[in-house]
């Protein structure tokens, strides 16, 4: 555990110490578009965060190549090296595409050849476990064509998620900790070593999200860009994948039997890891809706709207750092509600506890809907939205004191300034060299 917990911190050192560099440079090279109509940030900010974070997981698998049990990994398996030459590929993608923005399809050929890529280094999925059948050996163009569309489908539904500042890199954060936790368990425990890669490449993925969420929580300084959101979703996949198809189900020797009901008691461990869209559940969803809802509308599925979850959230009167708890509320609950199933499938209280939290997020979305009012004796103290239609006549008089002459010239310079037009320099994607505006527009923003 120390050798892992040596190598995410490692790898959130780097990520977090070079994405100032990186947000300075992506300045100068101009990857910092126009704001689009389906952005909500205000201001042009920059993007190419990727490269902070393709540096930090090259940082970190070259420390764990270096460590006494970690070492083991890169001798006995090819899947380090594997992971290694996809995410370069897949990330250099992602950076002509924050810098160019390249066309959808091609975007989505450089995925397929990726994967394709991690095929022909052996991160592949040999085998599944099936309910009632075993473990099924998958032919070599099943496997490949099965890790293929894994890899692409968990890439784009990351990709999908990138709406608000530090909601991508939070939601596969908390994926990657509940992955991390069972993928240890199965590695430590039982002592099966054919999961240690994916429990290293998860560790390397939190450091990755950690490393970059400081410099991209509300408001962002830098955006991760496709060259980020790519490579953190083709990490999550490639984690999933040396787990569900290389540890055979029967080496665990938790049931006696036969394989089939070895494999059938064990169902409830590998729901997560059989299907990685269990623990980005949300992101997944949001992708299948966006398909279908531009394809009905006759529209490309790759086509850009403003119907995303996050988007509704904004809709429905949630403020941007409260739809992103939401969305992290969520993410969390389903991912570490199905860890919790895979480790005690027979507690009642664990489908007991999803349910009321479950309930407590659902109140969380009807929140907005409602206007808090303060008692009486309290507006005084709180802001105006809180206060009674009554009270604002009664503190009426106490708000038309007049103001000091200190006050007036305050008011009287802050209407003579002028607004600060996006673009220029000084504004967010600049503000690596000059302070932020101080004078941000508060009207409501597009989305994107």
């Amino acid at each position: 555990m120390r050798e892992y917990l040596l190598t995410l911190c490692v790898t959130a050192a780097v990520t977090y110490l070079l994405t100032g560099p990186v947000r300075k440079f992506a300045i100068v090279a101009g990857a910092m578009p126009e704001i689009r109509a389906r952005d909500v940030h205000r201001e042009p900010t920059p993007r190419l965060g990727g490269i902070a974070m393709f540096f930090g997981l090259c940082a970190g698998l070259l420390v764990a190549d270096h460590l006494t049990n970690l070492n083991q990994v890169f001798e006995t398996s090819n899947e380090p090296r594997a992971l290694l030459s996809g995410a370069a590929l897949i990330w250099l993608i992602g950076v002509l595409d924050d810098k160019f923005e390249i066309d959808a399809l091609i975007k989505l050929g450089g995925q397929m050849i990726a994967a394709g890529v991690m095929v022909v280094q052996g991160l592949t999925i040999l085998w599944l476990p099936i309910p009632g059948v075993g473990s099924v050996a998958l032919t070599q163009w099943q496997g490949t064509l099965l890790t293929v569309a894994l890899v692409v489908i968990t890439i784009n539904a990351v990709n999908f998620v990138d709406g608000l500042d530090g909601l991508a890199a939070g939601m596969v954060c908390i994926a990657a900790t509940a992955f991390f936790l069972y993928a240890y368990r199965i590695w430590y425990s039982y002592g099966i070593e054919a999961a240690a890669p994916a429990t290293l490449f998860s560790a390397i993925l939190m450091g990755m999200c950690l490393g970059f969420l400081p410099h991209n929580m509300h408001p962002a300084r830098i955006f991760m860009g496709d060259s980020g959101s790519m490579l953190i979703g083709l990490v999550l996949a490639a984690g999933a994948i040396s787990v569900t198809g290389q540890v055979d189900p029967d080496a665990l020797n938790l049931y006696v039997g036969s394989e089939k009901e070895a494999v059938h008691q064990t169902v409830p461990v590998y729901i997560p890891l059989l299907l990685p869209l269990t623990i980005i559940a949300v992101p997944a969803a949001d992708l299948i809706l966006a398909i279908v809802r531009r394809t009905w509308r006759g529209q490309s599925p790759f086509a850009a709207d403003r119907g995303h979850l996050h988007h509704r959230l904004l809709e429905i009167g949630h403020s941007h750092s409260r739809a992103v708890l939401i969305m992290y509320f969520w993410s969390a609950l389903i991912a570490f509600g199905a860890l919790a199933y895979s480790v005690n499938s027979a507690s009642m209280w664990i489908v007991l506890g999803v349910v009321f939290l479950s309930a407590i997020g659902l109140l969380l979305l009807l929140l907005p809907r409602f206007t808090p009012r303060a008692p009486r004796w309290m507006e005084r103290f709180v802001p105006p939205r809180y206060r009674r239609s009554g009270s604002v006549a009664a503190l009426a008089p106490e708000a038309s004191t007049p103001a000091s002459a200190a006050e007036q010239h305050a008011a009287a310079g802050a209407e003579n300034r002028t607004p600060v037009v996006s673009g220029v320099a000084g504004v967010n994607g600049a503000t690596a060299i000059g302070p932020r505006s101080r004078l941000a527009d508060r009207r409501k923003a597009g989305t994107r």
